[in-house]
């Protein structure tokens, strides 16, 4: 998909039609998972595969592998952060989420999960700097608005 497409699906993603924002949602998901082609998506469907089996170890290595082959991938380094903050390790998910916004500065989701993690930090007020750049592009995102007012509520 050329860089216009994208662009056009980034400025859906501020349409007031619901419909029309789940269309572009999906379809960047779509583009992000398939960046590198079959081989990518395949390590990221066995990581998934292997953590739906509890084999958290295994899911972790397959993701690793993959980085270390394709350190561009920033889907990769996504479903990586994904696996942390599952397992609590807060700050090697935000290390992750950084590459992500450092590879994919449009990556939504990786923002989200940036401000999640510093969330379970506690440094609240990275979390809102975060949640607000997902807002930024997602502006109808009512989970990141959520956030950011309960960050907010405990920076008081």
């Amino acid at each position: 998909m050329d860089k216009s497409s994208i662009i056009a699906l980034l400025e859906d993603l501020k349409n007031s039609d619901e419909l029309i924002r789940n269309k572009a949602t999906g379809e960047l998901w779509k583009i992000w998972f398939e960046e590198k082609g079959i081989v990518g998506l395949e390590a990221i469907k066995n990581s998934e595969n292997c953590l739906e089996a509890g084999e958290i170890d295994r899911a972790k290595a397959v993701l690793n592998k993959l980085i270390e082959d394709l350190p561009d991938f920033a889907e990769a380094w996504n479903r990586r952060a994904v696996l942390y903050y599952t397992l609590g390790q807060y700050r090697k998910g935000a290390k992750d989420c950084e590459m992500v916004v450092k590879l994919n500065p449009f990556h939504f989701g990786a923002w989200h999960g940036l401000g999640l993690c510093y969330a379970g930090l506690g440094e609240y007020r990275e979390a809102i700097l975060a949640f607000q750049k997902a807002l930024e592009i997602q502006p109808y995102a009512i989970q990141n608005q959520r956030l950011i007012l309960e960050c907010t509520a405990r920076l008081s």
